[in-house]
């Protein structure tokens, strides 16, 4: 047999953005889907250069048992129709033993039929706690899992710490896309059992570029907070025009989709004082030594940045816990897909990532609850710890 050379490829198939690293016969397979380009990159980018960077450490220290792992990547553009695709091609073409992703909750909903329908496990990347839980059937998916914690328990997380302040009078904001009204679905659901009272409920646009009107409403009524659900380029804006009008002194808290440092320099100083539920990956340099997490957390904080050079996200921490999930079950039980989706269920327990302590089992594919946020306030320019 001819002596392969190990290589980077980029190329584009069906309109579809893949990479492959490495081209290995005798290999193991994982595919993964995420919103690479397009208005989610900023999920999907730092997802991708971690799993890459994940492969990549892996076969340098020998692979698994022998083998190399080889990471197919293709990228959905966050689009539901090319994630469709793309995880059709990877479970029947590519014959991947797990599939990791998609990045956003939407394009994830399109593929958890699949996941059922060919027998693949597969560990979404996106938050909605629909994902892995079917409301109909009211159990969990049974080849579905899932890495980041749940609008759920970051709303949970909000309403704990501003009944903590002493603060029930909100208003909530939302963006009207699939985040968003999962989002703002569970502001208004728990808000009666923590005692908060919604007083402005407003809404916007994923394409919005000025949230001035919708505020000045807010600032009518008078909350003694706000807390604002999107991602991306809004929550960014939304923040300008806050501190544009004046209301600096009403806090603002965000969704646990504003864990990038990115989003901190964006805001130009706007984000002084905002508090986001996050997980510990987003604070590793300030985790207390005793922390569970300091370890995992300050490893890959240190891997990451020697790499890229740019900053460390939330996002590329769901990417990371997911793959070394699937790395341990083939690990333990080779490229076989049930196996692994047992191996997921039922040998979870304990397993420390970078956003919590996952705990699966057959009633919980997503393993987490709200204590796996930490709250965070943007202090000086960066992510503090707060009180």
């Amino acid at each position: 047999m001819s002596k392969k050379i190990t290589v980077l490829v980029l190329v584009c198939l069906f309109g579809i953005g893949v990479v492959i690293t490495p081209a290995l016969a005798d290999s193991y397979k994982i595919g993964a889907v995420f919103a690479v380009t397009g208005r989610a990159s900023f999920l999907g980018d730092p997802e991708k250069k971690t799993a890459v960077m994940v492969a990549d450490q892996i076969n340098k220290a020998g692979g698994i048992g022998g083998k190399k792992l080889e990471l197919i990547v293709y990228d959905t553009e966050g689009d539901a129709t090319k994630a469709n695709l793309a995880v059709k091609k990877l479970i029947n073409q590519d014959k991947v033993c797990a599939v990791i992703g998609p990045s956003l909750s939407g394009t994830s909903m399109a593929v958890v039929p699949l996941a059922a329908q060919y027998k693949t496990p597969l560990i979404s990347v996106a938050a909605s706690y629909k994902i892995t839980w079917d409301d109909k059937a009211n159990k969990a998916r049974h080849w579905v899992f899932k890495t980041p914690q749940t609008d759920t328990m970051a709303v949970e997380a909000i309403y704990t710490h501003l009944k903590k302040r002493g603060i029930n009078k909100i208003a909530i904001m939302s963006v009207t896309s699939g985040f968003g009204k999962s989002g703002h679905g569970e502001l208004v659901r728990l808000a009666p059992q923590y005692g908060m009272n919604i007083v402005a409920d407003e809404f916007y646009g994923p394409k919005d570029t000025d949230m001035t009107a919708q505020l000045t409403k807010v600032k009518g009524l008078a909350p003694k907070a706000i807390v604002n659900w999107s991602i991306g380029p809004t929550q960014v804006v939304i923040l300008r025009n806050w501190k544009d009008l004046g209301m600096t002194s009403i806090p603002f808290y965000q969704s646990h989709g504003f864990g990038s440092r990115k989003n901190i320099e964006l805001a130009a100083g706007a984000a002084e004082g905002v508090y986001t539920p996050l997980g510990a990956i987003n604070v590793a340099e300030i985790l207390p030594t005793s922390h569970v997490q300091k370890n995992v957390t300050m490893q890959f904080f240190n891997d990451y940045s020697a790499r890229y050079k740019e900053p460390l996200s939330s996002f590329g921490g769901h990417s990371w816990d997911a793959m070394h999930m699937v790395i341990k079950a083939l690990r333990a039980v080779g490229c076989n897909r049930t196996a692994i989706r047992d191996f997921l269920e039922n040998n979870t327990a304990g397993f420390v990532g970078q956003h919590g302590v996952f705990n699966y089992s057959q009633k919980d594919h997503i393993g987490l609850d709200k204590d796996a946020f930490l709250m965070i306030v943007v202090k000086n320019g960066d992510w503090a710890l707060a009180q």
